[in-house]
C-alpha cells in the first residue's frame, strides 16, 4: 500500500509508527500531526532526568527535523486535529485545513487527570514538556512539596524532588503506593522505600480540598489534617485523549475500541496505538488499554506491519513491560501482578543493595507475572517464563531462588 497515511499524534507510538512504516517499505507520503508545537519527545525522563535539569529538552527527542526529512516524513506540529472523517478519508485541523488520508493511524495519547480542587496556581500535573518545565522552576524554589498519587509518576516524581532538596509528602488514597500495580504483595515495600529516603508519607488518606495559592497552598485531608506545601503535583492517573473522535462513527469507551489487530472498530482504514488505544486481547478475552512505553512502541510496530502487509495480519499479544526508577531502586515489571492469586518474594528488598523479586501467579499456579528491583538477571528469566506460560510459581521461585543465598517468602496458597 503506497497510499497517504496520515499519523494523528506525535507520541511514542505516533512516531514509531511512521518510521516502522518507512522500515516496512511503505512508499507513500506519511504525515505526522500533533497538537503541541514541539518536535516529537519522549515521555518517562519528564519526571527524572529533565525534572532533576540531568538532562534538557533536546535529549527527549523522539524525531528532529533532519530525521523527518530523512525519512519522508512530513510535520504538522502546533495544529491539533479536531474532526475525524471515516467516510470521506479527510481529518479536520484546527486551523480549519483538512487533511485526506489512504490510512489513519491514531495516536492521541492520554492526558493527566487535572486537579479536581479549586487551587489555581502552584498545582502541577508531569505529561507534557511544559508541565515539567514549569513544575522544575518551581522546585527550584524550594519549600514543601505535596504530591497526591503514589503511582509512577508521583513516585518517580517524589524522588526527583528529594534529590533535589525538597521536602516531599506522599499522599495515596490506598493503603500502600503502586497498589493498583503490583497489589498488597509489594506495595509495603514502596511504602518502606520512601521512609528510608525520609519522604513522609500519607498512604490511605484522601484528599478534600486543596487552596491557596503558589507558594502558600494547604493541602486537606480526608482525615482533617492540613498539609502545608509551598508546591502540589497531582498524579491521579490519565484519560485517553478521545474527545475529538466524537462523531466519527468510531467506537469510543475509555479510548478507541480495536481488534487484535489494533484496527479501529466501525470503521475502515483507520489503526490506533499506544495510550489512546483499547485493543481486544484474546488471551484475556477483553479488552485492554495500556498505558506503558513499551506497549506503544510494541503496538505501533505491529500497526505498521499490518497496514504495510494486510495479507499477513499480525496480532498484537505483548507480554506487558513497564519500568520505573525511583530512589535507588530500578523497578521492573512483566506481566499484569494486579490480576494475580498468588505471591512470592525471592531475594533482598534491603536499602539499596536491594536485590529481590516478586512472584505473581493465577489461581493454577501458573506464573503470571513478575517485579524485580535492582535484579537485570531475574527479570530476563522471569521475562520469558512469563511470555512460556507453562511455569509455575514453585518452579520460577526455585529457579531464582537459586540466584540468590536468601530463601523465598511465600504468601498465599502454596503452588
Amino acid at each position: 500500500m503506497n497510499g497517504t497515511v496520515v499519523v494523528v499524534g506525535a507520541s511514542v507510538a505516533g512516531v514509531r509508527a511512521a518510521q516502522a512504516l518507512r522500515a516496512e517499505g511503505h512508499q507513500g507520503p506519511i504525515v505526522l500531526v500533533d497538537a503541541d508545537s514541539e518536535v516529537p519527545y519522549d515521555k518517562p525522563p519528564l519526571s527524572k532526568q529533565f525534572l532533576s535539569g540531568e538532562w534538557d529538552a533536546d535529549r527527549l527527542r523522539l524525531l528532529t527535523p533532519e530525521d523527518a526529512r530523512n525519512a519522508g516524513l512530513e510535520l504538522r506540529l502546533g495544529v491539533a486535529a479536531r474532526r475525524l472523517d471515516p467516510a470521506a478519508r479527510r481529518i479536520e485541523l484546527a486551523d480549519g485545513s483538512e487533511l485526506a488520508y489512504d490510512v489513519c493511524v491514531l495516536a492521541t495519547g492520554a492526558a493527566a487527570r487535572p486537579s479536581p480542587w479549586g487551587a489555581t496556581s502552584g498545582v502541577h500535573v508531569v505529561r507534557t514538556l511544559d508541565d515539567a518545565a514549569a513544575l522544575r522552576s518551581d522546585l527550584r524554589a524550594g519549600g514543601p512539596l505535596v504530591v497526591v498519587g503514589g503511582g509512577f509518576i508521583g513516585a518517580e516524581t517524589a524522588a526527583t524532588a528529594h534529590r533535589l532538596g525538597c521536602h516531599v509528602t506522599v499522599v495515596d488514597p490506598l493503603p500502600s503506593p503502586i497498589g493498583r500495580v503490583l497489589g498488597p504483595a509489594a506495595g509495603p515495600l514502596f511504602a518502606d522505600l520512601h521512609t528510608r529516603h525520609e519522604v513522609a508519607t500519607r498512604f490511605g488518606r484522601g484528599v478534600t480540598a486543596v487552596t491557596g495559592t503558589a507558594g502558600n497552598l494547604s493541602v486537606v485531608l480526608d482525615d482533617g489534617e492540613v498539609l502545608p506545601a509551598r508546591t502540589v503535583v497531582v498524579g491521579i492517573g490519565a484519560v485517553p485523549n478521545d474527545a475529538w473522535l466524537a462523531g466519527s462513527g468510531l467506537r469510543v469507551d475509555n479510548g478507541v475500541l480495536c481488534d487484535e489487530y489494533c484496527r479501529a472498530l466501525g470503521v475502515k482504514n483507520v489503526y490506533a496505538a499506544g495510550d489512546l488505544a483499547r485493543w481486544y486481547s484474546p488471551g484475556r478475552g477483553r479488552h485492554l488499554r495500556v498505558e506503558h512505553w513499551t506497549n506503544a512502541v510494541d503496538q505501533a510496530a505491529v500497526v505498521a506491519h499490518n497496514i504495510a502487509h494486510p495479507e499477513d495480519l499480525r496480532p498484537h499479544a505483548p507480554v506487558e513491560y513497564v519500568w520505573s526508577d525511583q530512589y535507588d531502586w530500578k523497578i521492573q515489571i512483566v506481566g499484569c501482578p494486579a490480576d494475580a492469586a498468588h505471591h512470592t518474594l525471592v531475594g533482598s528488598f534491603d536499602g539499596a543493595s536491594a536485590r529481590g523479586a516478586a512472584l505473581y501467579a493465577d489461581e493454577t499456579g501458573l506464573l503470571t507475572a513478575a517485579m524485580t528491583v535492582n535484579w537485570p538477571r531475574a527479570l530476563v528469566d522471569c521475562r520469558r517464563l512469563v511470555a512460556g506460560g507453562t511455569t509455575t510459581l514453585h518452579t520460577a521461585a526455585a529457579r531464582l531462588d537459586r540466584l540468590t543465598a536468601r530463601p523465598a517468602q511465600t504468601s498465599g496458597a502454596a503452588t
